[in-house]
């Protein structure tokens, strides 16, 4: 397993400053955070170096400012969010470099917190420019980074740090890579992996990295429409990228080469408009889907089985709904395979990790979210790595 340094290599920090890259791009609805989790997950690690006497200063971007001052994007619109996560007063810091930060360092006291400016108002951040690295780290001692959401971004802030001041992982991130390295890295088998979502296109190398990865692989969701396609199979007025056939048999013929069993639906739920409980509503063999019907889930008898084929697995990866699970009954699918999983997990024969928003969504919705391995929140960074790529703000916490 790739190495990295984590609080645990760090002893007394009384005096000492840690720059900490975390995720403060939250949601906001009226001028107020409407969900705190980021905040949450990274409040551990600010707390522990804090508590370590560590003059700690928060580092973080806030929406999309393109290199400009943007008020209603400063980062000091979570500050009040924070406050309460944390339970301590924050200082808030206009700036992130030069005289203003290194005046506040000086009133800060050993296990005070500071949150510096959004680091994308500066054009070199998102650049990775090394000047802008230089001056933020000059009023620093230590980097640690606790963002795994901005890890595929190789930032000044995320990845240019790292290399200039010693760098540690976060228990945030540390508690991610190792949720990753059980999951892909060096995994139990055998391997299952649940890839829903609408369309193929969006996760074409997640799903031609995974057929060389895992041992099953299932696949839901609009995507499946166009697998079912690609096999000759009518699916109706259904979402589908009939222009992918192709593409869809070639990921096909790979997982044949590779072992790997890929999982379509062969009983689907569908009707004639997409609503809540429709009229039209039935179930039915995918080879009975009417030129006017659209499948809109994965039907019982498949889920059945599927459920099946996780009880033989020892690992699960989950990214992506099986149906459109925000409209009842098309939720059935996911709320019934999302609950199979939680339970093989609670019996502690399946390991089971999943990431992105809508996956996020679903397995609340279904109520296990508490019951999965671990639950990524990372968007971007999770696919990322789900399509085998390296993620900078992580290669550079390497030590081996």
């Amino acid at each position: 397993m790739t190495k990295f340094r984590t609080l645990d290599d760090l002893g007394d920090l009384t005096g000492k400053v840690a720059l900490v890259r975390v995720d403060l791009n939250l949601p906001m609805q009226d001028g107020a955070v409407t969900d705190d989790t980021r905040v949450r997950a990274s409040a551990p690690t600010i707390l522990e170096l804090a508590a370590k006497g560590a003059k700690v200063l928060l580092l973080a971007h806030f929406g999309r400012p393109k290199g400009e001052r943007v008020s209603t994007m400063s980062v000091s619109m979570t500050l009040d969010a924070v406050q309460a996560v944390l339970g301590k007063e924050v200082m808030f810091v206009p700036e992130v470099a030069g005289p203003v930060v290194e005046q506040a360092v000086g009133i800060l006291r050993p296990g005070d917190i500071a949150m510096l400016e959004n680091t994308r108002f500066w054009k070199g951040e998102e650049k990775n420019d090394p000047e802008l690295a230089k001056a933020i780290a000059a009023n620093g001692d230590i980097y640690v980074n606790d963002a795994f959401s901005a890890a595929h971004r190789a930032h000044a802030s995320t990845e240019g740090l790292a290399h200039l001041l010693p760098a540690y992982a976060g228990r945030s991130m540390e508690a991610e890579l190792k949720a990753l390295e059980a999951a892909l890295g060096q995994p139990v088998r055998p391997v299952a992996a649940v890839v829903g979502g609408a369309k193929v296109s969006s996760k074409l190398d997640v799903l031609t990295h995974l057929v060389t990865q895992v041992d099953h692989l299932i696949i839901g969701g609009g995507m499946a429409n166009t697998f079912l396609a690609a096999r000759g199979v009518n699916v109706g007025k259904s979402l589908c990228e009939h222009d992918l056939a192709a593409t869809a048999e070639g990921i096909l013929e790979a997982a044949d080469k590779s072992g790997c069993t890929v999982h379509l639906p062969y009983d689907v739920v569908v009707a004639k408009e997409f609503a809540a409980n429709p009229a039209s509503l039935r179930t039915c063999n995918v080879h009975e889907v009417a030129e006017d019907e659209m499948i809109l889930d994965v039907g019982p008898q498949a889920v059945e089985a599927l459920a099946d084929v996780l009880k033989t697995c020892r690992t699960l990866v989950w990214n992506g709904p099986l149906g459109a699970f925000e409209t009842q009954p098309f939720d059935a699918a996911t709320v019934a395979l999302a609950r199979s999983a939680a339970a093989l997990t609670k019996e502690g024969v399946l390991t089971s990790v999943a990431g992105g928003g809508d996956t996020v969504a679903a397995l609340n919705h279904a109520g296990v979210a508490d019951d999965f391995t671990y639950i990524s929140t990372a968007g971007g960074a999770f696919l990322e790595w789900m399509e085998g790529k390296q993620l900078p703000g992580v290669v550079a916490l390497q030590t081996v």
